[in-house]
């Protein structure tokens, strides 16, 4: 159920305990620990861990700390060890400030030349910062168009940072620093952006999630983050923990792709898998590619999509969910008559319905079929995605007339349903003037969307 992506099971206090702290990460259904490396030694102890254990894997790379003796001989002998079938990324590796180490010219450059043996192997990284955030997002910067994937593990940096890391498709992963009274900020941090773009790591021994702080920390208590990022993002236990382990797949390769799902529940909430085929091609979107979410596999050819009836039959009673969402990597509109009689069975069992449309179903369907979501739809969500029809047609890889479209959609469709426009959390795009906009000229509701 949970992936541990950072655990140090090679220090001394776990010495003698190794197989007792294992066997109650099995029981605590964690099913795979991955140990970063800090230096060459522990880099072959890391190596003989996920030998001797199935459900370890190992990453090798020099700490900050340990970079102060580094020459060409230490990068050779990490290319041989990371050859090791079980070696799934290069880490710890990264800039330490707080302590007097190792110079910092030695840090960066020791850094910079451990991307490259990443980038030259087709690795991951996994990143330690401390202290030294402005010299790390510099660097991230620099590799930006590289292929660089990241773990920006134990997470310290602003929301801005995050934020920007996420939009050069890093992760980011809290340790049990989260459940700290005095985490108030990092908490907002997870508030504020997707569990698509989030790992989940013990850092063990170290960040003891409470109640077991001040004591020694282990793979067992990941649970323990994993909760208190569901108390804050509003989704369950479940909910974070398949959608970290299916990250864990992306990044690190480790596990499977999940099979077909035409529904998919996240929180309390029922999703429908309508259809992938879509009328526009947003950047921000993953539909030609895994078309993944939260860890449910939405990819669909136009051949699987099926029927009301089988949608209908794995709702059930709609009453169990807060809503009944129709979404997908596609534009559920282009199946509408689908639709429509989903939410007739949802409506006439006592069930909430919401549309999440880019809001050219009038275009799509060739006339206007606002006066259809009455008393079949409590909800459209409308992808705004930009108040600028020039921006919109690049975002959404469409005519920029159909931005025009879209806001008379909206103005029509609030004569039916409840209207809620959104856009995503790009850095390039202005969501103040978008939810003036919203607000002030359509006098609908306005949410931005995280981006993943």
């Amino acid at each position: 159920m949970f992936i541990d992506t950072h655990a140090h099971l090679f220090y001394p206090n776990f010495n003698g305990e190794v197989d007792q702290v294992i066997q109650r990460a099995k029981e605590a259904n964690v099913d795979v620990i991955i140990v970063p490396a800090t230096d060459l030694i522990s880099s072959q102890q890391a190596i003989e861990l996920s030998e001797k254990y199935e459900n370890i894997y190992a990453t090798v790379g020099i700490h900050p700390h340990d970079t102060k003796d580094w020459n060409d001989r230490i990068i050779n002998k990490l290319e041989e060890l990371a050859k090791n079938k079980k070696v799934i990324a290069i880490g710890e590796i990264g800039l330490d400030y707080y302590y007097d180490f190792s110079p910092k010219e030695i840090q960066i450059k020791a850094f910079e030349e451990q991307i490259e043996l990443a980038l030259k192997l087709k690795k991951p990284i996994i990143v330690h910062n401390r202290e030294a955030t402005d010299d790390i997002m510099k660097i991230a910067r620099k590799y930006k168009d590289s292929g660089l994937r990241a773990q920006f593990h134990c997470f310290s940096g602003s929301l801005k940072d995050a934020k920007e890391l996420i939009e050069m498709h890093h992760l980011i992963s809290f340790t049990g620093n989260i459940t700290f009274n005095k985490a108030e900020n990092l908490r907002k941090i997870v508030s504020n952006i997707s569990i698509e773009s989030m790992l989940l790591e013990t850092d063990s021994p170290f960040m003891t999630p409470v109640p077991h702080r001040g004591t020694r920390n282990e793979p067992a208590y990941i649970k323990l983050i994993a909760e208190k990022i569901a108390e804050i993002q509003n989704l369950t236990v479940e909910d974070v923990a398949r959608t970290t382990s299916y990250n864990v797949f992306k990044l690190f390769g480790i596990g499977k792709k999940p099979p077909l799902s035409y529904t998919y529940k996240i929180g309390n909430s029922l999703y429908i898998n309508v259809t992938n085929r879509c009328n526009a091609d947003c950047i921000f979107c993953d539909r030609k590619g895994d078309a993944v979410i939260n860890g449910y596999n939405l990819k669909m050819k136009k051949s699987e999509e099926p029927e009301a009836e089988v949608y209908i039959k794995e709702i059930g009673d709609p009453k169990k969910y807060k809503e009944i969402v129709f979404c997908g990597y596609g534009e559920p509109t282009i199946r509408w008559d689908v639709v429509k009689k989903i939410a007739k069975y949802v409506k006439e069992n006592g069930g909430i319905t919401r549309l999440n449309t880019d809001g050219h179903g009038n275009v799509i369907n060739k006339r206007d079929i606002t006066p259809e979501l009455e008393g079949l739809i409590d909800v459209v969500s409308i992808s705004l995605n930009s108040v600028d029809p020039i921006q919109y047609g690049k975002l959404m890889r469409v005519d920029p007339s159909l931005h025009k479209e879209m806001i008379e959609f909206a103005k029509k469709a609030k004569k039916y349903s409840k209207v809620i426009m959104t856009i995503v959390g790009l850095s390039e795009v202005d969501s103040e003037a978008a939810k003036k906009f919203v607000i002030e000229e359509l006098g609908v509701e306005f949410r931005e969307r995280e981006y993943f």
